[in-house]
């Protein structure tokens, strides 16, 4: 069996983070989000991989290279134009050569799933699996309609009383080399896009067997910029604590803690785990890291800095006195001294994300701003939570932000200065130096 990973598209949910890398090449817990699933897929026995590319192909094809340094076998295909998943997968009809597990980049598969559905498909003879999950309202999904185990139909996104099931296809298959024939028969969609489900369909009136396999087992779906704070927690939570670097005296770690090779923290820095912290960093001295942060490599955090539940990608410093909560900073960011970047409203309600122009709910009480790479703030600026900072824009010192700001912009404060003369022939006048005591 081989395997073929969708990361082509842009994820432009992700915005500002997708501006300068593609979506699976985002990080968590320390490794790019795709990273998980070719693990995954190694774990399982599963080593010749086709990655499907396109937007920033070259960050993917830089890190992963052949796939040896991650004990597989790595080939990519440039999906040129985003025409859909089924165009996306008929890249692998010249690389299977028994049967292909497809899935996309942007989700984290706990490896038992692809060894359950992998031994299902294996027993079963189908010529297709699908992946099955039941959820509560499947009208934004595509849901199946079952004979036993055999999928008869498929509906888009119905109606919430007119589904024939709450069972909803997830977007992971196993395929034979049948499915690439129906590919070839697959016409365009209203969307304008070949889409796998209506070549699923040809498979179906051909009396192919199309197996749904339901999976009650989880899988973490990355969709919108917080949902990456929230898969950070989850996967930190599952890391083991080791030293690599260098731990002054007077520091003082709990819980699990991982250092990697020639970081540095200073004395006095008080660190709660579950933290993972890259190469190269200088943490401190007298910071507070608290649990569920990520650092990348070469992140340099001054001294009194204190940072919650946040992702701070490579290069980007924290200068002293600064405070970082359940955030997101892009790589290559300069955050000057006193920056405040809160994380709870005024008014306690949760916190709301514009996505793609409109404002949605995340569910989130405490939740703080999303800054893409290259960004830099003043001394003494504010970021109020739930706003976005586009790639290299700049904040003034001692600006309140309270909503958005594009990509190359810069906001400034405007301040009105009273300059006063207290001085009269060179000596300050006694009645000036009263009245100001006396205010």
């Amino acid at each position: 069996m081989k395997a073929l990973i969708l990361s082509a598209g842009e994820g432009t949910r992700m915005r500002p983070l997708t501006l300068t890398k593609p979506k699976t090449m985002l990080p968590v817990a320390g490794k790019p989000i795709i990273q998980y699933n070719i693990e995954a897929l190694r774990e399982c026995g599963v080593k010749d991989i086709l990655l499907i590319v396109g937007y920033k192909e070259e960050m993917v094809k830089n890190y992963f290279d052949d796939g040896s340094k991650f004990g597989v076998n790595i080939s990519y295909a440039t999906q040129t134009k985003l025409e859909g998943t089924a165009n996306a997968i008929s890249y692998g009809k010249d690389f299977i050569e028994d049967s292909l597990i497809t899935l996309n980049g942007d989700i984290i598969l706990d490896e038992e799933i692809l060894r359950e559905i992998i031994e299902d498909y294996e027993e079963s003879g189908a010529d297709t699996l699908m992946v099955l999950t039941e959820v509560e309202d499947p009208s934004a999904f595509g849901v199946v309609e079952l004979d036993g185990e055999k999928i008869t139909n498929i509906v888009e996104k119905p109606k919430k009383e007119e589904a024939p099931s709450n069972l909803v296809n997830t977007g992971i298959y196993i395929f034979n080399k049948d499915i690439f024939d129906k590919i070839d028969k697959t016409k365009v969609s209203p969307r304008g896009e070949y889409e796998i489900t209506d070549s699923l369909s040809l498979q179906i009136e051909d009396g192919k067997f199309v197996k749904g396999h339901k999976t009650e087992k989880e899988w973490m779906d990355i969709g919108k910029p917080w949902e990456l704070i929230e898969i950070n927690e989850s996967l930190l939570n599952n890391i083991k604590g080791e030293i690599k670097g260098t731990v002054e005296e007077g520091a003082t770690l709990h819980g699990e803690v991982f250092l990697d090779e020639g970081s540095l923290i200073r004395s006095g820095v008080y660190i709660k785990g579950p933290v993972y912290i890259g190469k190269d960093c200088d943490i401190g001295p007298n910071s507070y890291i608290r649990g569920n942060s990520y650092f990348g490599d070469d992140v340099h955090i001054g001294n009194a800095v204190e940072i919650k539940n946040s992702i701070i990608m490579e290069n980007t410093n924290v200068s002293h006195l600064s405070y970082v909560g359940d955030s997101i900073l892009g790589s290559n960011c300069n955050i000057a001294a006193g920056t405040n970047i809160a994380n709870l409203r005024f008014d306690n309600k949760t916190v709301k994300f514009n996505i793609k122009n409109k404002k949605v709910d995340t569910g989130r009480r405490k939740l703080g701003a999303i800054v893409g790479d290259g960004v830099k703030t003043g001394i003494n600026s504010s970021l109020s939570p739930g706003v976005t900072i586009g790639t290299r824009a700049t904040i003034g010192s001692g600006v309140l932000l309270y909503d958005d700001l594009p990509s190359d912009m810069r906001v400034l404060l405007k301040q009105e200065h009273i300059i006063q003369n207290k001085k009269e022939n060179g000596q300050i006048r006694l009645e000036e130096v009263e009245e100001d005591m006396n205010k």
